[in-house]
């Protein structure tokens, strides 16, 4: 059975060419011509993703970050964007690999197939530490058997914190992760959803400072 690809790319005739070269190559490509947001019900069911950045609609960043927000799909970027800075953003938000414009078509195609051939690694829908219970599927955080009325911002923050339970993270990690640096700010500005995450989730130390460094995921003992 062939294996599913999504293509976003606006470039009419860039994109014509791509989706011809996948499907000489015996894959099954979808073309989207804009960047979307993503929920669980309009995530595509394909088995990788090539993103271009620079789209109309919905920046191709904001895309990443639904897709990881999502699933596990690989997502190989193709941009136009050569900046280090892009690279790395777009790496740390989750893309498996990153192509510049211009590129030679075969190096794509084979980069498709390369990255296909690898399994995808697998993730827990849920994690549950403490009284904490962080479901991803249905994007829902239990605190003591309640639910917790997070935004979807404080939501991509504590799924963050919550792949490496009890491990520091950076706060310019995290703020690369759930921030645009557009529109939601630096830094600082993570620390004012911390503060407010912290406060929705109640009594006991979810959320740890770790000084000169970021903060974790604890198992919310009170102290």
């Amino acid at each position: 059975m062939s294996k599913r690809l999504l293509v976003i790319e606006d470039d009419q005739e860039l994109g014509a060419q791509i989706v011809k070269r996948l499907r000489d190559a015996g894959y099954e490509p979808t073309w989207w011509k804009e960047g979307r947001r993503l929920s669980r019900e309009t995530l595509p069911d394909v088995d990788l993703v090539i993103l271009d950045l620079m789209l109309p609609g919905t920046y191709g960043m904001d895309v990443l970050k639904d897709l990881r927000g999502l699933s596990e799909v690989p997502v190989l970027v193709l941009s136009a964007r050569n900046d280090t800075a892009d690279k790395v953003r777009a790496l740390r938000l989750g893309a498996d690999d990153y192509m510049t414009k211009p590129f030679w078509p075969e190096e794509l195609v084979e980069r498709v197939r390369a990255r296909l051939r690898r399994p995808t690694l697998g993730r827990e829908d849920a994690v549950e530490v403490g009284s904490l219970r962080i479901d991803r599927v249905r994007r829902e955080v239990l605190v003591r058997g309640e639910r917790a009325p997070l935004t979807r911002l404080e939501f991509e923050l504590l799924a963050a914190l919550a792949e490496r339970p009890g491990e520091p993270m950076t706060r310019s990690a995290l703020a690369e992760r759930v921030l645009d640096p557009e529109r939601d700010g630096t830094e600082r500005t993570l620390d004012v959803h911390v503060s407010r995450l912290r406060k929705k989730l109640g009594r006991g130390a979810f959320v740890e400072t770790v000084w000169g460094i970021g903060y974790r995921l604890g198992d919310g003992r009170e102290q």
